[in-house]
């Protein structure tokens, strides 16, 4: 099984909350869209802390295939250029069990 991890920050000149909500809606439509991706969670976090970031992405695959599948699956290249514009920074981690 692969891992795909994502945490993001939203540009500190946007409305926050709205953005997140957005970002959660979009990605989580793709669990219907994305026929190579097995599982897909958003979470906000809530500890305010000043080393977190806003929200995450936690998404498993069956195979590395699966993943590179799904990173040019047209929904998800919609999703990323959303993100693009939204996002001030991303932190990624893929791992495998």
């Amino acid at each position: 099984m692969i891992t795909h991890i994502v945490f993001f920050n939203v540009k500190t000149d946007l409305d926050k909350s709205n953005i997140v909500a957005e970002l959660k809606a979009k990605l989580l439509a793709l669990n219907k869209s994305v026929p190579s991706l097995k599982h897909l969670e958003f979470g906000v976090d809530f500890s305010q802390s000043e080393l977190a970031y806003d929200c995450a992405l936690y998404s498993t695959f069956n195979t590395k295939a699966d993943l590179d599948a799904y990173q040019v699956h047209p929904e998800h290249v919609k999703v990323k250029e959303y993100i693009g514009q939204v996002c001030a920074n991303r932190v990624v981690v893929d791992y495998e069990l």
